[in-house]
């Protein structure tokens, strides 16, 4: 009996645990199984890793504010060598800015408790298609940064060159209201999903700017020795200058 040959197969380093490995991939939608053999990490969170080194290569010593980060992958990394890496995540029925049973700090990025200008630099991993809310999520992310601070973060830009679009909202009573088929996407605390609201492009630096003066470029990363290659694996990076 033939064995099946995987879709890609290459030596190359990765960035996440710093090693020479193979990445692969038995299925054409790289995006989630291009996973690199030793840590198993993915293309966007290999994007995002290179980036921060690249453009902030001293972050070890920054305070850097993470919300909903993985178990694996870049937040397993910021969180082992950054002394003041500060994870949260974000429970509804649980006190905000307090310490949850989970370990992590609870932390609505709508409506945070942190200080002004407190972080150097705030992460997140896909999180932003998730906010009901998002112009005052990157206001509240903007009040939080430092001046020289940034916001570097993945989101699929699903839409690319179209109109971003808003696919979920609440109404004046807090219903969540459907504008589009309902989408969900893995939560690593909830295993519900978590409801996509919007489905951006690339005008999502126009939006941030626009709700918090926060510059935004976006990095589009493709490097095989890397293990980078894949659809969505942008990279943007929001400055506060």
């Amino acid at each position: 009996m033939s064995v099946q040959k995987p879709f890609i197969s290459n030596a190359g380093y990765c960035i996440i645990c710093d090693s020479e490995t193979t990445f692969s991939s038995d299925y054409e939608w790289l995006r989630d199984h291009y996973l690199c053999k030793k840590c198993r990490s993915i293309p966007r969170e290999r994007a995002l890793m290179f980036c921060i080194e690249r453009y902030y290569p001293h972050w070890r010593e920054l305070r850097i504010h993470e919300s909903a980060p993985l178990a694996r992958g870049a937040s397993t990394k910021l969180k082992k060598y950054c002394n003041l890496y500060v994870p949260t995540h974000f429970f509804p029925d649980f006190q905000p800015g307090e310490i949850h049973p989970s370990g992590f700090r609870n932390e609505d990025l709508e409506s945070q408790t942190f200080p002004d200008e407190y972080f150097d630099l705030v992460i997140t991993q896909d999180v932003m298609e998730h906010i009901f809310d998002p112009a005052r999520a990157f206001t509240e992310i903007g009040r939080t940064l430092e001046q020289g601070g940034a916001h570097i973060f993945t989101v699929p830009l699903v839409n690319k060159e179209k109109p971003s679009e808003v696919w979920a909202q609440r109404d004046v009573s807090g219903n969540i209201n459907y504008l589009r088929e309902p989408e969900y996407h893995g939560n690593p605390i909830d295993t519900k999903g978590s409801l996509v609201t919007m489905h951006w492009g690339y005008d999502i630096c126009d939006f941030i700017f626009m709700s918090s003066g926060l510059l935004s470029t976006i990095f589009f990363v493709d490097n095989l020795d890397l293990g980078i290659r894949a659809e969505y694996v942008e990279v943007l990076i929001s400055r506060k200058l």
